[in-house]
């Protein structure tokens, strides 16, 4: 990677976006799990479950704390590294942003105050109703972020302004009901209930391997396996809506994702395994399944994908038309306006095609004398690099089917009573799902670096390019915020998990609790409920 501005403050945004995710995801799936859990124990009265919500309480409490401040960390990086993508979008992103932190984030940092010292101030079902509180605020968060980043997407609902340079909000409803968006979003958080499903069944798997806090780890294994199999169930559906609406919106990535060099006959095939090789524009080995990617992308038997090679032959056609727009776009801002009705219906017809004009700008010292050459270089650098793209999508997949198996493994245990023949005769299973409980942030991290990662060299998908947005920075400069970034965070990390294996050896304040209470023993629960 080359040491300018564009690349590090890149590199910069990445470290910290992919830093934050850590966080998040944990933080979406647990406010759920403890609301359901502290649900359970207002219906039935018993003090196990009160206990439950407080022990895992406490995890989510650590986690959440981490993740608001890396999360403001990431909207300060809008102003101080990318000035003029602020500027561009501020009409757009300003609406979601505000939302999120009036109606989201102070609703679940007000809430969060009361769950963890109200359990004495508070009834029970007012207590319940502050857990739900946060667990709503925490989604309706992610929501709106999620919205604003889905318009990166797939910009719609939304003008652009010549006068101003910016772009200006037509239709707040499309913004909001940006099917990429609610895609994205659904997605997003089914995979933060996979998470935490996963970090609580791993975690009481080790407890029951150790003969500590059984009661608690039963239960707590019976509630995640349930929650984490649906869950999982969920995220591969879900994912098949995003990769539907990736064929629909951004083709590129679709074609990345699969390697898919040249447009093949309806239905494609799924390139299972591939070794990429990006000088030869072609795949050096593949392993294919007829049919497979064509039903995923377009739900048909009959509907083309199109390559990569094909789809670099549209840029070179929307470059050209996008230096219409740029010549039109130059005329109206040297006269301030002030341009003939011919001028502006140019750039009006051809302004969807703007962002391509900019593509050119790396390569052409002018663009309305661009050559072939240089154009062809301009397309081709619209093209992701395929090999992370590639595997990071076949690594989040692999991930996804193994948390189906393993939280459907572990929902049969639980519902047919057989958790403590397990913790006796097959203890490889609790081994399993404790060494498993890395892999979701894994398979998270490999989404993210899907959704960010395959959209460039766009910002702003098809209509600003990533390196027309950055602040008026030296390198020297946005080395040493990047510096001070990875120190900061890495302390913060040290922290975190310190924080975490601390409360996780001490386990639940009170002690042990007998497995069976003689409440329970006396009106025994399925062990799914229970």
């Amino acid at each position: 990677m080359e040491l300018d501005v564009v690349s590090l403050s890149r590199l910069q945004f990445a470290m910290t976006a992919l830093y934050h995710f850590l966080f998040v995801p944990l933080t979406i799936g647990l406010s759920i799990l403890l609301a359901t859990m502290e649900t359970v124990y207002v219906m039935t009265g018993r003090e196990i479950w009160k206990r439950m919500v407080k022990f895992w309480g406490t995890l989510f409490g650590i986690n959440f704390v981490l993740g608001v401040a890396t999360g403001l960390t990431m909207e300060f990086q809008f102003g101080m590294n990318w000035a003029y993508f602020s500027q561009y979008v501020g009409d757009v992103f300003g609406a979601p942003l505000a939302i999120e932190g009036l109606m989201a984030f102070f609703m679940e940092a007000t809430f969060v105050g009361l769950f963890f010292f109200g359990w004495d101030r508070l009834s029970k079902r007012q207590h319940l109703a502050a857990t739900w509180a946060v667990a709503i605020g925490t989604n309706f968060s992610a929501l709106w972020i999620l919205i604003a980043n889905g318009w990166m997407q797939h910009p719609i609902g939304s003008e652009f302004n010549p006068e101003t340079m910016r772009m200006e909000v037509t239709s707040f409803f499309d913004v909001l009901f940006n099917p990429v968006a609610q895609a994205k979003f659904v997605h997003t958080v089914s995979a933060g209930y996979v998470t935490a499903a996963i970090f609580m069944l791993g975690i009481s798997s080790w407890y029951m391997l150790k003969g500590r806090h059984v009661a608690i780890a039963r239960r707590s294994i019976a509630i995640a396996s349930a929650f984490g199999f649906a869950s999982a169930l969920s995220v591969v559906v879900l994912g098949d809506e995003s990769g539907y609406e990736a064929n629909l919106n951004q083709k590129m990535k679709l074609a990345t994702i699969e390697a898919m060099w040249e447009t093949e006959p309806a239905p494609a095939s799924f390139n299972l395994i591939a070794f990429p090789d990006m000088a030869k524009r072609d795949n050096s080995f593949a392993i294919e399944v007829p049919y497979v990617m064509g039903l995923i992308a377009t739900r048909s038997l009959t509907e083309e994908i199109p390559g990569i090679k094909e789809l670099v032959e549209s840029s070179k056609d929307r470059i050209r038309q996008g230096v219409i727009a740029w010549d039109a776009l130059q005329k109206i801002r040297s006269t301030n306006g002030d341009v003939d009705q011919e001028v502006r219906e140019t750039f009006q017809i051809n302004q969807h095609n703007l962002g391509y004009a900019y593509l050119l700008l790396p390569f052409a010292a002018d663009p309305l004398n661009a050559t072939n050459e240089e154009i062809d270089a301009a397309a081709w650098s619209a093209v992701p690099n395929v090999w992370p793209m590639f595997y990071a999508f076949r690594i989040m997949v692999a991930c996804g089917f193994f948390f189906i198996l393993l939280t459907g493994v572990f929902f049969y245990l639980a519902s047919s009573g057989k958790l403590d023949h397990l913790r006796r005769n097959q203890r490889w299973i609790l081994q399993i799902a404790v060494l498993s409980i890395p892999l979701p942030w894994i398979a998270c991290e490999m989404g993210w670096i899907i959704a960010e990662y395959g959209r460039q060299p766009w910002i702003i998908e098809g209509m600003l390019p990533t390196a027309q947005a950055v602040s008026n920075l030296s390198v020297t400069e946005v080395l040493l915020t990047l510096a001070g970034f990875v120190l900061l965070y890495t302390v913060l990390l040290v922290i975190e998990v310190a924080l975490m294996i601390k409360y996780i050896r001490k386990g639940p304040e009170d002690g042990e609790l007998p497995e069976h209470s003689p409440a329970e023993a006396a009106t025994p629960l399925p062990m799914a409920a229970e």
